[in-house]
């Protein structure tokens, strides 16, 4: 089956409608900071993928020039939907500002960092169209090419998502990865209020509290960066990480 192709008949598959890839419209949700050096080759390679998109960008207050680069693109045509922060406010905070605005049947989140390549995308979408998921993960550690890079990062991701997987009763293998699709219904129904890097195991507990929604994982590709090259995230990040597993499996 060619990838975005729906499979023959689409029959229903354990109750859930397929999704018919000639109706599906994918809301790409884009938080970006700080980025005015790559944000034209991530929106070249966004616009690259064969699929109706409705491409939203969120600027949460950068200071380096992007904001002004992100009001020429959705001038030019380039990015249809632009939300601007008037304070930087977190990642979280962004995708969700995305989130709200969002109207397509799938929802993806999109870093700006070109460290995740959209053209892992129809591969994502797949289980979605095809109507075995609701929300597709796309794993870092599933035998992808990746660039090598920080030894203590994988062991830190490794155990932040054997946590995450202890209290959410999952199999993840990369429960942080930026790279999650899901149906756009059940995306902005999950009441998320994370504001900065906590958005990832919110999302991921809101997702396994839903007894409802099935979850795949699939291989992706992964570029990351070196803080030279401006990776943001930390250490305190990490262990602000193990705070927000706990708060979103026993919380509200």
């Amino acid at each position: 089956m060619s990838q975005l192709t729906p499979p023959t008949g689409m029959t229903r598959i354990r109750g859930r409608t397929p999704l018919p890839a000639d109706d599906l419209v994918l809301s790409v949700l884009i938080p970006v900071y700080n980025e005015r050096n790559t944000i034209h080759t991530i929106l070249d390679a966004v616009h690259a993928v064969p699929v109706r998109k409705q491409v939203i960008c969120v600027d949460d207050c950068s200071t380096d020039g992007t904001r002004e680069e992100l009001q020429r693109l959705h001038a030019a045509g380039r990015i249809d939907v632009l939300q601007l922060h008037e304070q930087n406010k977190g990642k979280g905070a962004a995708i969700r500002t995305a989130l709200a605005a969002s109207t397509g049947n799938v929802v993806i989140v999109q870093d700006a960092d070109l460290e995740y390549d959209p053209a892992d995308w129809p591969m994502m979408l797949d289980p979605i169209i095809d109507g075995r998921a609701d929300a597709v993960f796309g794993s870092r550690f599933l035998g992808g090419p990746h660039r090598v890079l920080y030894f203590w990062h994988s062991v830190g991701n490794w155990a932040l998502t054997t946590f995450s997987n202890m209290l959410t009763n999952l199999n993840l293998t990369d429960m942080e990865t930026c790279y999650k699709a899901i149906r756009g219904d059940i995306a902005r129904s999950l009441h998320l209020t994370s504001d900065r890097f906590g958005f990832e195991p919110e999302v991921t507990a809101r997702l396994a509290q839903r007894k409802d929604v099935r979850i795949y994982e699939v291989p992706i590709s992964y570029s990351g960066r070196t803080y030279a090259e401006g990776k943001k995230i930390g250490w305190k990040d990490g262990v602000a990480a193990i705070w927000h597993i706990i708060r979103f499996n026993f919380g509200k």
